[in-house]
């Protein structure tokens, strides 16, 4: 039986409902920082790296739940993994010390190390070949939704109902998404069968000059985009002055930004190529940086103007992954799909980490200079895609063969 809604399949919406939830939980932790710190009777900075282990967990168990030679289709996988996510944010209910809550988060983030890989995956899939960029698009939006709209929500919850509410909540989110998958997800047997391999098969699939330069421009891209977004609040304060409410005012510009250019992305890739799109939105993105880099010099700046460069700047960052995705489904293939997502993710993780570091040090060295150091991450990624791109140029309409499913019905719409 098949659910579909005017914007797509259910079970799609189920996909990105996961991506949400798992991406939720990364953070959520920060906006009830103090009173867990307050609880578990430790400072906030030891309280904080509930978040570091979360996501350091997540980079390193990624590539290996995908590279293990386990004979579990994609729908089993993600349900057996949103089952464990919700049972690790349900048990903070039990838990009020340190050591236990530390151990919960790396099984949530054990867990959130399967699913989201495997959503990216099954999107792609399960995509009708001329819809594949819309459908990656879709469940990325639910990475950007939960910066938008679930750790603010999350925060809420917690200063209402107490901090462990705000656990149960990305719980709860995990939990429906798996009813959903459960009742909506193909269960497509007869692909899973074929990605049975052998661990030097998925390996040796994933061992080519052109996975390895699109984990390195992944790396490069992240990194750009991190090196600006996580020192947004202190360059946008000095370029136009804002206050905190203003700012968070900002803040929501940029996550709408983001929104629209993960959808915008997904249209394009559909209509045109992978390559293609990510040539464009990444120019985009330096041109948006360069510009800021301009507007310090001149500062203090409108905020209207400021808002603007913004939501360019977050539209064209987020329309980066999908683009970046579907050229590595294109070069890995159907049967190392599930692989190919896990170490890109986790090619995330390690470009989030550098961006850290280099903005980090651009800001010591003065602020200005943190867009035009996110500017030359992403040229040097962009640079270094090129050649690739070139090599591998096909026709939109067949430039993923290996994704169609001939056996696959088709959604029933036109494209």
């Amino acid at each position: 039986m098949k659910f579909l809604t005017r914007a797509g399949p259910l079970w799609l919406w189920a996909l990105t409902l996961a991506a949400f939830a798992v991406q939720t939980d990364d953070y959520i932790v920060i906006g009830v920082l103090p009173a867990v710190s307050n609880t578990v009777q430790l400072s906030e900075t030891a309280t904080g790296q509930l978040v570091t282990v979360y996501s350091l967990t997540y980079a390193l168990a990624a590539p290996l739940w995908a590279l293990l030679p386990l004979q579990i289709p994609r729908r089993r996988a993600l349900c057996g993994a949103l089952t464990v996510f919700g049972a690790a944010n349900f048990a903070v209910l039990l838990v009020d010390t340190y050591a236990p809550l530390m151990a919960l988060r790396v099984l949530a983030a054990l867990a959130a190390a399967l699913v989201l890989p495997t959503a990216l995956a099954a999107a792609g899939a399960e995509a009708p070949p001329q819809r594949q960029g819309r459908y990656l698009a879709t469940v990325m939006t639910g990475l950007t939704g939960a910066v938008l709209l679930g750790v603010p929500a999350g925060t809420w919850i917690g200063a209402f109902l107490g901090w462990r509410a705000t656990f149960i909540f990305g719980g709860l989110l995990g939990i429906g998404a798996l009813l959903l998958l459960l009742r909506t997800l193909p269960r497509a047997e007869a692909h899973a069968v074929s990605e049975r391999k052998s661990l030097p098969d998925m390996v040796r699939s994933l061992l080519n000059g052109a996975v390895t330069v699109i984990l390195v421009v992944t790396i490069l891209t992240v990194a750009g985009n991190l090196a600006f977004q996580t020192y947004i609040a202190p360059f946008l304060s000095g370029v136009s002055g804002v206050s905190p409410a203003v700012l968070a005012l900002l803040l929501v510009c940029s996550g709408i930004g983001g929104l629209l250019g993960t959808q915008a992305a997904g249209r394009l890739i559909d209509r045109y190529t992978p390559g293609r799109v990510f040539v464009l939105v990444s120019t985009v993105f330096c041109a948006a940086m360069l510009a800021f880099a301009g507007l310090w010099l001149i500062r203090p700046v409108p905020v209207a103007l400021t808002a603007v460069l913004l939501v360019v700047w977050s539209g064209a960052a987020w329309a980066v992954p999908p683009s970046i995705q579907s050229l590595m489904l294109a070069r890995a293939g159907t049967e190392a799909a599930a692989q190919a997502m896990a170490v890109q993710s986790s090619a995330v993780y390690v470009g989030a980490a550098l961006g850290g570091a280099v903005g980090g040090g651009f800001l010591a060295a003065g602020q200005g200079l943190i867009p035009a150091a996110a500017a030359g991450l992403a040229f040097l990624g962009l640079m270094i895609m090129l050649p690739a791109i070139r090599s591998h140029a096909v026709h939109p309409r067949s430039r993923i063969p290996a994704m169609a499913n001939p056996s696959r019905p088709s959604d029933g719409r036109r494209p």
